[in-house]
């Protein structure tokens, strides 16, 4: 099920950056955010995509959303210049960005590789 994030919950869920400067991830298992809008061709194209790997990876991983019109500031904080923009968290390390809409095959590899999720 994919969640739409505020910028509460996103500091819940994802990262409080009020409070920490380094990156420190605070859910429980690994997790995409897809950065979107509502008028983005593109994006309509990924959401069912999406829909369908939360489904399939349910457990695994956590689907969330941020509406780069509502969430104007989420979006900034993140340096969101095009959408879609994918932000890929694993567990340790880094999260990664990707741009564009990427098709099914590209997002399982990238839960294989950058989120370790099978």
């Amino acid at each position: 099920m994919i969640e739409h994030l505020t910028l509460d919950t996103f500091k819940e869920k994802v990262f409080n950056f009020t409070d920490n400067k380094e990156w420190k991830f605070e859910g429980d298992k690994p997790c995409i955010i897809d950065f979107y809008a509502d008028w983005c061709g593109p994006c309509k194209m990924v959401a069912p995509i999406l829909e369908e790997l939360s489904k399939e990876y349910t457990g695994k991983l956590d689907v969330y959303k941020v509406n780069t019109e509502d969430q104007r500031e989420l979006a900034g904080i993140f340096g969101v210049q095009s959408i879609p923009s994918l932000l890929f968290v694993p567990l340790e390390g880094q999260p990664q960005m990707a741009m564009g809409a990427l098709p099914k095959e590209t997002f399982i590899q990238a839960f294989k590789d950058v989120l370790n999720v099978e």
